[in-house]
């Protein structure tokens, strides 16, 4: 009997939401008690928000992607893999292309490392460099540190940012986490937080690896996060900065630091209209060269640009021009 009972009560349930269903004549359907976001939402459970419109959503601010390509047929998309302009102002995807397929980021990483530090690290927080952030590649980015350098981590984020340095990525994530595996757990966490669920990070620096990859909308996502923080945004705009700091013997070292973005260093135009903020650059053989920018037009509105995989570093920023004048002004 108690199976008859439960069979009467879902087609009584069945027959209450026909009733509320009506259809007109073009086949609209209008549903007279609609669910409620916001309060239902609350009601049954599935936000632990007050039942208010304040509510935050998670893309509320954010553009949003299906992944159809934008715009691709006007410029020279043909010199790159992937591509994206985004008005985060207006949630406005301005061109696209791309925009999920995996692709490797090289150090545009830098942008992640840089978001990481500064949510859960110390500014001031002093940080000796240790022999393993010195190891690095002959022909690696890199701050010139040696080890027993001290240097706080705001420091070490201007040469991360600016000089792009490889061994400022590993001192800042030993620093901050303590050794790179958990810094890079922390990425990645950080990173599915943001909705960058098409990306697994392996190092703070970008350097080549098969299992390091993101997207042009994950990077999007990262980039965004990263300039919410005043302290990023001072960095990524910064063109030369001289850093003192002492060495294993306590002597006064100094260093000074310039921007790798070529807008930034004068290499570079932006088009008439644009005003680029600051930008991070990475290269390497698989990834090729890359670019995320921070710019403005001329109604003030605050875009995110990226190329990624160009073919040669001209042609990275003949790109950037083409993308951003056509759609970014």
């Amino acid at each position: 009997m108690s199976g008859v009972k439960c069979i009467n009560k879902i087609i009584s349930i069945i027959l209450v939401g026909v009733v509320l269903i009506s259809f007109n004549g073009c086949g609209k359907v209008v549903v007279e008690n609609p669910y409620s976001l916001y309060e239902d939402s609350y009601t049954y459970g599935l936000t632990s928000n007050a039942p208010v419109s304040s509510t935050n959503l998670m893309a509320q601010s954010l553009c949003v992607t299906d992944g159809s390509d934008l715009g691709v047929d006007e410029v020279d998309s043909q010199v790159c893999e992937g591509a994206g302009l985004f008005n985060i102002d207006s949630g406005e995807i301005l061109y696209s292309q791309n925009l999920l397929g995996k692709l490797y980021p090289a150090s545009t990483t830098k942008m992640l490392t840089a978001y990481v530090a500064v949510k859960y690290g110390d500014l001031e927080q002093e940080i000796t460099v240790s022999e393993y952030a010195c190891d690095q590649a002959s022909d690696s980015s890199i701050c010139n540190l040696n080890p027993g350098d001290v240097l706080t981590l705001r420091q070490l984020l201007y040469g991360l940012m600016l000089r792009s340095g490889n061994d400022a990525a590993i001192a800042i994530a030993e620093g901050v986490s303590g050794d790179v595996e958990s810094f890079v757990d922390l990425m990645n966490e950080e990173a599915k937080k943001l909705g960058a669920t098409h990306s697994h990070f392996v190092t703070p620096n970008g350097l080549h690896d098969e299992d390091h990859y993101t997207t042009i909308y994950d990077m999007y996502l990262i980039s965004n996060a990263a300039i919410s923080y005043n302290e990023v945004t001072e960095i990524l705009q910064t063109v030369n900065y001289d850093v003192y700091y002492k060495n294993s013997a306590g002597e006064e070292q100094q260093q000074s630091w310039s921007n790798t973005c070529g807008y930034l260093s004068g290499s570079y135009s932006a088009p008439d209209g644009i005003t680029v903020i600051g930008g991070k650059t990475g290269t390497t053989n698989p990834a090729g060269y890359c670019l995320v920018a921070y710019c403005t037009n001329e109604e003030n509105e605050h875009m995110i640009s990226i190329v990624y995989h160009a073919d040669c570093r001209g042609n990275l920023y003949l790109l950037m021009n083409e993308i951003l004048n056509q759609f970014g002004r």
